[in-house]
């Protein structure tokens, strides 16, 4: 193998290198992947896995607590055989390994063809970067147009 080959080879690496490090997510891509999954948890009514989105110390209204939002979706689960969850764009701001998404969603339950429930919420949730992946830490939500948020 003669001295340009070898650089031609060298060279064509670099390059295959730079392209990988290129495409890698950006911390906001990746935080809305989770919410992408995280909404998929919820209209395919797996609590597990919505609970896997959460830090262990993930705080909501009330005191609310890791397992109890794990509670609280079960219960929702169990009521209703199909939940909706439809959300406006996300508001996401990074800063380091913390971020804040806000959004409006709503949120559907039912038996049938149309929704037998439905409110619009207000949402604001808290993130943080845990090993590569970001751990819900903090949310709150209030039915859209009250003054009002549940803390």
């Amino acid at each position: 193998m003669d001295a340009w080959s070898t650089r031609a080879r060298m060279v064509s690496l670099a390059v295959l290198v730079l392209l990988a490090a290129c495409t890698r997510a950006t911390p906001e891509a990746r935080l809305r992947e989770t919410l992408s999954d995280l909404q998929q948890a919820i209209e395919s009514r797996d609590a597990g896995e919505l609970r896997g989105e959460l830090a262990d110390d993930f705080i909501g209204p009330d005191g609310l607590d890791k397992a109890g939002a794990a509670r609280l979706a079960q219960g929702m689960f169990l009521r209703y055989r199909d939940v909706g969850v439809h959300t406006g764009p996300f508001d996401v701001t990074v800063q380091g390994t913390h971020a804040t998404v806000r959004c409006d969603a709503m949120l559907t339950g039912g038996e049938g063809l149309l929704p037998e429930a439905g409110q619009l919420y207000t949402v604001t949730t808290g993130w943080r970067l845990d090993g590569g992946e970001w751990r819900l830490v903090a949310a709150e939500w209030k039915v859209a147009g009250s003054r009002q948020a549940a803390q």
